[in-house]
């Protein structure tokens, strides 16, 4: 599971179909309505908001308008708090962390993608995102 602190239009059409995937099995989780992935670390930054199902919903707001963008048909009536705002703060470290990784990711499945960006050193975060200050969060795995 995967949940993208970059912003998605960075995403191949892969990348963006997989994390509306994960991102709404990760409402299920947050609803209790799963004995699976209960424990992924991705979850962590959501599960720490007193709002988790809030701040889920608020991320898959933001996948959900990215789909729009390229003409997809997302489904939103998945989404079970359209109405959803919450910011969670994410580190810059993070960020970043998480950039290198999918631009690793995109010069393997999606050359063309990769190198429309090429030249980004700091990519925009997704919109539910603050950047702050920090290093790569400690529930990363890899880092």
């Amino acid at each position: 599971m995967r949940l993208w602190t970059v912003h998605p239009k960075y995403l191949d059409r892969l990348g963006l179909c997989a994390v509306w995937r994960e991102a709404l099995l990760a409402q299920a989780v947050l609803s209790g309505e799963t004995t699976g992935y209960r424990s992924h670390p991705q979850l962590d930054r959501f599960r720490s908001h007193p709002e988790s199902r809030s701040a889920i919903s608020s991320y898959l707001l933001g996948i959900h308008a990215e789909s729009l963008v390229r003409g997809y048909r997302f489904d939103s009536s998945k989404i079970r708090e359209p109405g959803a705002s919450v910011r969670l703060p994410e580190t810059e470290g993070q960020l970043l962390w998480e950039w290198g990784h999918l631009r690793e990711k995109l010069r393997a499945r999606a050359p063309e993608v990769c190198s429309a960006f090429e030249e980004l050193s700091v990519p925009e975060a997704h919109p539910m995102f603050r950047i702050v200050a920090g290093p790569v969060r400690d529930w990363e795995r890899g880092a």
